[in-house]
């Protein structure tokens, strides 16, 4: 098990963040949050000195091993596994399978990653959107969404920060299941219309050529070679040029695609999600998956590039 991550599984394919158990299916949330080692409550209990009671704060222990998981103001409310998770129930009754769901750094961060029913066709290439819902147990967030449309022929996500529609938002705590519900159905409208904002984008991507010059000139922006940089690390930069633009010019699924923004994109996407990196840290894998939240500054470096160009 990886340093960061807890606990995981996943379902039908092994995800492209290379994370997790391999488990059949998990039909509802409830299931996926027992196959995911997440069937445990959050219990706030009083902060003790030796002095005594710390008043207007309290612990938020885990209910399975009596682990702190932080400690928050008397004003913070608990928002438990099965409440955080509830209203993707109702997502699942229109067609949502799940693909992840686990536990980072002990339990303070748990998630579910689902797949959503409808599969877009955009330039003629299937995309396929996912939801990652998060919560948090140690007070440093709420509940939050993104969705992350994954690229399905080669399993590039392509998650841009788009100035016209919002990637990600966080979901009010509250413990109203039917409240959850609309919220469940809000999350859906959100994720419909990034999708399509993304679609009108890839087209004017497609539409954007880009020359061998330009080419090169984003690479070195990228993967840029500092002045104090030593003879060992600027061989190493360049190994990582070379490996971003053979993605480019050489990569089969990109074949029919122009000479353009989004097969740069596209290559970026591939080289920031599947190269080796240079030095591969504990928690690589880890800070890998929870990109597809924050969304990965490579590729929103690239697509700024292209956008200004």
């Amino acid at each position: 098990m990886a340093a960061d991550l807890e606990t995981m599984f996943y379902t039908r394919e092994k995800p492209w963040h290379g994370l997790g158990v391999y488990v059949q299916e998990a039909p509802v949330s409830e299931e996926a949050l027992r196959l995911a080692g997440l069937d445990w409550e959050v219990q706030q209990k009083p902060v003790y000195t030796e002095s005594g009671i710390i008043p207007g704060y309290k612990a938020n222990v885990r209910s399975t091993d009596q682990k702190v998981l932080g400690v928050v103001t008397d004003r913070y409310k608990v928002v438990q596994n099965t409440e955080a998770f509830a209203f993707t129930d109702a997502l699942l009754g229109n067609g949502v399978r799940y693909e992840t769901a686990g536990s980072l750094q002990g339990g303070r961060k748990v998630w579910l990653l689902a797949r959503l029913p409808r599969e877009y066709i955009i330039s003629g290439e299937r995309i396929s959107p996912y939801l990652v819902f998060s919560n948090t147990h140690d007070g440093s967030g709420a509940v939050r969404v993104a969705v992350t449309p994954v690229r399905v022929v080669c399993n590039n996500t392509l998650n841009l920060a788009l100035q016209t529609a919002s990637r990600s938002w966080s979901m009010v705590h509250t413990g109203d299941i039917k409240g959850k519900i609309r919220e469940a159905e809000d999350t859906l409208f959100k994720a419909e219309d990034y999708m399509d904002k993304l679609g009108n984008e890839f087209e004017a991507l497609r539409r954007k050529k880009v020359t061998d010059r330009q080419l090169m000139e984003y690479i070195e922006t990228l993967l840029p070679v500092a002045k104090d940089t030593t003879k060992i690390q600027g061989k190493n930069i360049n190994r990582l040029r070379n490996d971003l633009k053979m993605r480019y010019y050489d990569a089969p699924d990109l074949q029919g695609t122009g000479m353009n923004a989004y097969r740069f994109l596209n290559a970026v996407s591939d080289f920031a999600t599947h190269a080796a990196p240079l030095r591969r840290t504990a928690n690589y894998n880890e800070n890998l998956f929870m990109r597809t939240m924050d969304g990965n500054p490579v590729i929103d470096r690239a697509y700024q590039l292209v956008c200004v160009a």
